[in-house]
């Protein structure tokens, strides 16, 4: 028996690559992948954190997150344990990176924050993840201004939203100012005021710049629209009712008539609001839906009880996950850079829920609760949600099969040995030879990638060599000259990124 052992350990040695029984029978490249996973499993600990797995170019491909880094990493050493796609991966992986944590739920957190990072191509992407608007009452003026606002909320006052789009605040501000005549100019424009400008004329605003209103009463306009917008529009209007109706048995027309036109305007706001749930507040309500390997994730925006929107989204994944796992990723990344709401309502319930309530906690500064509801009126919501995902997933999967017919007809057409996911289409124009300027847009199988258009400024003789003609290297308003530039810019720029093109791949 101990000579059976030696002759056993002799043979492994024997190996090239030095790879043991199990890796026998696989492909070299996974074999190397393997073995990568092997090496770096033994150097690892038993900490929570993120790895990162990265190929020869440096790119990465994959980023998980682990509550103990030495057993998830060693998981991927047992080549029958993975999924194709897993192998795929595995073979294409030199060198692995880890960043260890406190705890899971910060591991959770840093996860989607690299996804968003390096957009790896095994990961589940959320490829469309701007940033929503608000609304935002102005803390910093003795008149605040009503306005939109994205980004960082780093100016003083108080915001609310958010809203699935910008017309949907372009419209609720436009009712606001109807209803309680605030301003919406900014500082400076106030400043420079010394007469009412339009907006106080076609009855949008109350003109404190110019002192047609006290401070005291322009504090309860901005009072009132702060009730509205914090869920208390009952009141509000019944407050405006009583005073309509005040008016008008003074036999103050004019003033009631005031007070109507900004009922209406609420009443307004509240008809695009279509959905106002009783005992609902601050909640998302977010639901997949699955047809044909792709995933549409539709979310509606509930504050104060009313409906802020929604907007719908298509995540990248392998086609063999579930709704569940495809729900994860993606409560992950889309509350990156969001403060999430003490209630997420979903239609599935996603892997590893307690860590997703956790991690959300932790960024909300306080509990975050994820339902599924199965009845009742929360239930309604996700059935309506669902209805929409459903709609939209059917209408891209329609829109990607007829680009997909369009793009195989044009590589027949062309003689092309496969349809191309690529094509891009490029315009100039100016103003009577000046301020010239280039496009690009970009198409794929998809259909239009907005993401990745590109303008350029003509810059003339300066980008052009040998460029010959009036000001600026050629004739103002030579288009095939400018046509040139814009070209030459744009192959030279991708030839530098990747030398490896050169021998006629097309950019990406």
């Amino acid at each position: 028996m101990p000579g059976m052992t030696d002759d056993r350990k002799s043979a492994r040695r024997r190996r090239p690559g030095g790879t043991d029984s199990g890796t026998r029978g696989v492909a070299p490249s996974l074999a190397r992948g393997i073995a990568v996973v092997r090496r770096h499993a033994r150097t690892l600990s038993g900490a929570p954190g993120v790895y990162r797995m990265v190929n020869a170019r440096g790119d990465v491909l994959y980023v998980g997150k682990a509550n103990s880094l030495k057993k998830r990493v060693a998981s991927y050493a047992s080549p029958g344990k993975l999924a194709h796609r897993q192998q795929r991966m595995i073979a294409d992986t030199v060198k692995i990176e880890v960043i260890t944590t406190h705890t899971e739920a910060e591991a959770l957190l840093l996860e989607a924050n690299l996804i968003k990072r390096f957009m790896p191509r095994y990961n589940v992407l959320l490829r469309d993840d701007k940033s929503f608007p608000y609304i935002l009452i102005t803390g910093d003026h003795p008149s605040p201004q009503v306005t939109k606002h994205r980004g960082a909320r780093s100016r003083k006052g108080e915001y609310f939203g958010p809203f699935a789009s910008a017309g949907a605040v372009n419209r609720t501000i436009t009712a606001l100012q109807r209803a309680f005549l605030l301003r919406n100019c900014s500082d400076t424009v106030f400043a420079d005021r010394t007469r009412p400008c339009l907006q106080y004329q076609i009855k949008r605003c109350s003109a404190p710049c110019v002192g047609y209103v006290t401070e005291a009463e322009y504090a309860g306009l901005v009072a009132q629209a702060r009730d509205f917008l914090s869920g208390k529009s009952r009141q509000v209007q019944r407050r405006l009712a009583r005073r309509m109706t005040a008016a008008s048995g003074a036999l103050d027309f004019e003033a009631a008539a005031a007070y109507r036109d900004r009922i209406r305007a609420l009443t307004q706001v509240q008809s695009r609001q279509d959905i106002n749930l009783e005992g609902l507040d601050d909640a998302d309500v977010i639901a997949a839906h699955q047809a044909g390997g792709q995933t549409c994730v539709q979310v509606f925006f509930f504050r104060a009880g009313r409906n802020y929107g929604n907007r719908a989204y298509f995540p990248r994944h392998a086609r063999e996950l579930a709704a569940e796992e495809v729900l994860a990723a993606f409560i992950g990344q889309f509350y990156d850079n969001k403060r999430p709401p003490r209630r997420v309502m979903l239609s599935h319930r996603p892997a590893e829920a307690p860590l997703i309530e956790e991690a959300l906690g932790v960024r909300a500064g306080g509990r975050v609760r994820l339902m599924v509801p199965r009845r009742g009126a929360k239930r309604n919501l996700i059935e309506h949600a669902l209805d929409n995902a459903r709609e939209a997933l059917a209408r891209r999967l329609a829109e990607s099969s007829t680009q997909r017919r369009l793009l195989e007809a044009l590589a027949k057409c062309f003689g092309l040995e496969a349809p191309p996911r690529r094509i891009e289409v490029y315009d100039n124009s100016h103003v009577s030879g000046t301020h010239a300027a280039g496009a690009m847009i970009v198409s794929g199988p998809e259909g239009l990638v907005k993401n990745q258009y590109r303008t350029f400024t003509i810059k003339g003789a300066r980008s052009v060599p040998g460029g010959e003609g009036g000001e600026g290297g050629f004739t103002p308003g030579d288009d095939y000259a400018m046509l040139r530039e814009v070209l030459t810019r744009r192959f030279s720029r991708a030839l530098k990124e990747d030398p490896d093109r050169e021998g006629g791949a097309w950019p990406e």
